[in-house]
């Protein structure tokens, strides 16, 4: 029986695109190390910054004040070296060379495809995952969404009261890659006419067309379409939209304000005991595991089993907000 690895210094990165709530789950990892009487390094700027050695030491102070702040304190970037053998090999290096046994990487599944590498190469490392798609597949719950998500709503409730007063039909769309989740959850909580997802999306614009027309000779006054980033092309599709309808069309694309912005109550909180499983896993010999929340209680999966999970929008909601939409 191999005996268990001891984490004496535990790393933290945040790699991909930010999401709201990862300040909260850098301040959990570092105090719950700091209660286990281990050492904490902060990688800046993900694993560009890990291969440029950019690396802090972090006490309790360095995590004051920053669990209602947006983005990431410890940045973020892409690296394209790291995604080569090389420079897998050499952070492996860089991280043995400060004393790193232990490493949190906080990102989407491209950074646990990292994550995943730097276990082979001997450095026990826990993936939280941190992103506001809520694409993967693992957990029910992804750091920033729920923050996104609301962001997302409130900014589309103003654009249908301008959209109400001048009788048009809105474009909105949303961010999520292709996953469309959050332009899911908006077209239920907005009461949007149209929800356009990548994963169910066949492209058919002369029946939306057909649908806006019907709503508007039965008195509708405005026409909402929330349309998935996977989707896109939001501003040409108004363009074919208000040609075919005679009807003015604006498309009104969100962009970057999902991603920023405070916390909502659920991330702080969430991504706070994520982040203090992730030190607990590491104390206890565990490597290459992803941080899940699912079927309400938080859990742990393998790293490459999470990322060989398909997942895919609820058929059930799916189903629901069909129903929904007049």
């Amino acid at each position: 029986m191999s005996k268990i690895k001891e984490v004496k210094t535990i790393g933290i990165l945040t790699s991909g695109g930010d999401a709201p709530g990862m300040n909260a789950a850098i301040r959990a990892v570092v105090r719950t190390a700091i209660h286990k009487n281990l050492r904490v390094k902060g990688i800046m700027r993900g694993y560009a910054g890990l291969l440029q050695e950019e690396i802090i030491d972090m006490e309790s102070t360095s995590v004051s004040d920053i669990i209602h702040r947006g983005g990431t304190i410890l940045y973020t970037a892409r690296s394209s070296e790291f995604v080569t053998k090389e420079g897998q090999e050499l952070g492996a290096k860089i991280c043995q060379e400060h004393g790193i046994d232990g490493m949190v990487v906080i990102g989407g599944d491209g950074s646990f495809k990292g994550a995943e590498k730097l276990s082979e190469f001997g450095v026990n490392t826990i993936g939280i995952p941190g992103t506001i798609d809520l694409d993967i597949a693992c957990t029910d719950y992804t750091i920033g969404f729920d923050t996104a998500v609301n962001t997302a709503m409130e900014a589309i409730d103003k654009v249908r009261d301008t959209s109400t007063s001048h009788e048009r039909c809105s474009i909105i769309e949303v961010m999520g890659r292709n996953a469309g989740y959050i332009a899911l959850w908006c077209g239920f909580a907005n009461g949007a006419e149209d929800i356009l997802l990548p994963e169910r999306y066949d492209g058919d614009e002369q029946k939306l067309i057909n649908r806006i027309i019907n709503n508007r000779k039965r008195g509708k006054k405005h026409h909402i379409i929330i349309n998935a980033e996977g989707i896109g092309h939001s501003s040409s599709m108004s363009k074919r939209i208000e040609a075919a309808t005679g009807i003015e069309t604006r498309a009104t694309i969100l962009g970057y304000m999902q991603r920023g912005g405070a916390p909502t109550c659920k991330d702080r909180v969430y991504a706070s005991i994520m982040g203090a499983k992730a030190v607990e896993l590491l104390t206890a010999g565990k490597s290459n595991r992803l941080v899940s929340y699912r079927h309400g209680q938080f859990c742990d999966f393998d790293i490459k089993e999470a990322l060989a999970m398909k997942k895919d929008i609820s058929e059930e909601q799916y189903r629901i907000s069909k129903m929904l939409v007049r």
